[in-house]
């Protein structure tokens, strides 16, 4: 490939200073060599049967890669593609590196890996790219060689600096004497990028690759994978370091991998058919289903196969567990659990990093998460169904900061975003429905399964603080304001109160039913400050209005109801003081329900029910 492919690096002229002054004893290339990560190489024996697109799969997508890559006079030189976790991003990245390494375009890959502590730091990248440049092309071996006898010390320097001394200087040097490094190997590829340990590591790499090599004459494209966590996501971003310099493909937007998984699973299934004589042993509505139930998620296609196709079981027995499969129906079989580990590695990550905040003090990740999972479908509340935005869940009912749940999805972009409804509200939105089942089921989540009803605790809790820690004078309530839109809170305060009072007996009724005590406390404190007081002074201005204004009236006999089922379950657990003064609120309010009904009827109104 070129001239340069057959310079002797015998005849590479290393002057004395930069490159040969304070020459090393150690031979530059060993200890280049002890510092590389050989499980990152896209053929690397540990990599063995890497997944792969399959050949007349995700054509458009690879076809729009090797268009870029090949497109040496294009004006960006640095291709970043996102997508959800599982959505095939590695396939690609492994597709690509065998096509340029065929075209012998392939300058040098890496493959991070979480689980691999190998090749889960940026400690191993530039060795390890420098190493197949040079591998590459004698003369740049013999200069990078150089480099590192010049300064041993070169790979606990920054990564900005690796680059410019084992990576720029040389091909720079590789200019000067007349070679022509365009006709060199251009592709660099990088995997996984949301795999490197530490965000700021991520965001260092991506800092150092714009200022080294996105910069000059050199002939690098660079082609990086990442699911769209903080690094990534906030480089490329408008306003973002990267937006004006990266061609950006968004794979879990962009393009549809139905049609491409359908192909994936009929392919295999036939394979499976001709291995076991019986052709005929899946349905073309068995693949739709498997289709249908992925999302767009590779990854649940690939689990999907594999599960059916273990070597010691019936391919047909096998694939009618994954299409029924439940984990209420008494299954001892896990199919999914590589996509589970997929997802509980995520959620710890997440999990740790939002609580780490100082401000985070005493949250609950997964808890809080839940709530906005229950959200997508709306609290069964009275009967109904009530579904906020996601600002407002966050706001009102967790009583958090405004924009609280963009902070709490920051580190999860790979399976969850949020997004604008056909009614114009923002709620948070799940890429698989695998992931939601997953967030459902405690058999699959495991520790970091929340069940709804602790969800309904803590919404209660909030509820009941957010009562107490009203700055209102309940002593004038009702006199001095008759009705609600006149008490003296804004706006947005008046609906949060109002909420907090209207649903509250809802949820306490729902952890009642569900034996749930963790509230026991919280009940306790809120009976003590005169909670139910002040919910006393602000119920007539809620639910009954003579006028005919109020149509809460009619949701009144409900609240009861959940009310008082809630004392009954509640009264063996709590001392008996709060017992007596909850019994003395609910017979009050039941008496005071009676008198308004009555009046509301003489008044000519119709009847409640």
């Amino acid at each position: 490939m070129g001239d340069i492919q057959y310079i002797d690096a015998a005849h590479v002229t290393v002057h004395n200073g930069r490159y040969g002054e304070g020459k090393s004893s150690m031979d530059g290339w060993e200890m280049l060599l002890t510092k590389t990560a050989p499980n990152a190489l896209h053929n690397s024996r540990a990599r063995y049967d890497a997944p792969k697109c399959d050949e007349d799969t995700r054509v458009e997508v690879t076809s729009e890669i090797m268009a870029f890559i090949e497109d040496s006079e294009g004006p960006r030189r640095l291709l970043c593609l996102t997508g959800a976790a599982g959505s095939g991003k590695s396939a690609l990245q492994q597709t690509i590196a065998g096509i340029c390494s065929g075209k012998g375009s392939l300058a040098a890959s890496y493959f991070f890996s979480a689980t691999d502590i190998s090749r889960n730091t940026v400690n191993g990248v530039i060795p390890t790219i420098a190493y197949q440049l040079g591998t590459g092309t004698p003369a740049v071996k013999a200069l990078i060689k150089a480099a590192i006898e010049n300064d041993p010390l070169i790979f606990t320097k920054s990564l900005e600096d690796q680059i410019t001394n084992l990576i720029v200087e040389p091909y720079e040097r590789l200019n000067t004497i007349g070679s022509s490094i365009g006709t060199l190997p251009c592709a660099i590829l990088i995997d996984g990028l949301d795999e490197c340990t530490g965000e700021d590591a991520q965001a260092e790499l991506l800092i150092s690759l714009r200022k080294c090599l996105l910069v000059g004459r050199l002939p690098f494209r660079i082609f990086i994978a990442s699911r769209p966590e903080w690094a990534i996501r906030t480089a490329l971003q408008p306003g973002g370091h990267l937006h004006h310099l990266a061609y950006h493909i968004q794979l879990s937007d962009h393009y549809d991998a139905s049609g491409d998984m359908h192909r994936y699973l009929r392919r295999r299934f036939e394979a499976i058919g001709l291995s076991i004589g019986d052709p005929q042993w899946f349905t073309e509505e068995n693949i739709e289903t498997l289709v249908r139930a992925a999302s767009g998620q590779f990854i649940y296609a690939a689990t999907a196969y594999k599960y059916v196709s273990e070597r010691r079981g019936s391919p047909a027995v096998r694939l009618q567990i994954i299409l029924s499969w439940t984990p209420h129906a008494g299954h001892t079989t896990r199919p999914f659990d590589a996509l589970d580990r997929l997802y509980t590695n995520i959620l710890l990550s997440a999990k740790q990093a939002y609580e780490a905040i100082d401000s985070h003090d005493g949250r609950n990740f997964l808890l809080l998460l839940r709530a906005h999972h229950i959200n997508i479908n709306g609290f069964n509340i009275y009967h109904d169904k009530h579904r906020l935005s996601a600002n407002n869940l966050s706001e009102r009912w967790l009583g958090l900061e405004a924009r609280a749940e963009e902070i709490l999805i920051s580190d999860l972009h790979s399976l969850v975003a949020i997004k604008k409804d056909t009614s114009g509200s923002h709620h948070l939105h799940l890429y698989h429905k695998s992931f939601s089942d997953f967030l459902e089921e405690e058999s699959r989540a495991k520790d970091l399964f929340v069940p709804e009803v602790l969800v309904h605790a803590h919404i209660a809790k909030c509820f009941m603080q957010r009562i107490n820690g009203c700055q209102l004078d309940f002593h004038s309530v009702p006199d001095k304001w008759d009705k609600w839109d006149k008490v003296p809170l804004p706006k947005s305060m008046r609906v949060s109160l109002a909420l907090a009072v209207d649903f509250l007996p809802a949820l306490l009724s729902s952890i009642a039913a569900a034996s749930e005590s963790s509230l026991d406390d919280e009940v306790c404190r809120f009976t003590k400050n005169n909670g139910w007081h002040k919910i006393d002074k602000l119920l007539p201005l809620m639910y009954y209005q003579t006028d005919g204004l109020n149509p809460w009236h009619r949701r009144f006999e409900r609240w009861l109801e959940c009310l008082r089922q809630f004392v009954d379950s509640v009264k063996t657990r709590i001392p008996d003081e709060e017992v007596v003064v909850l019994n003395q609120f609910v017979t009050e309010w039941e008496r005071d329900k009676d008198e308004w009904r009555f009046e509301w009827r003489k008044n000519g109104g119709s009847d409640w029910d």
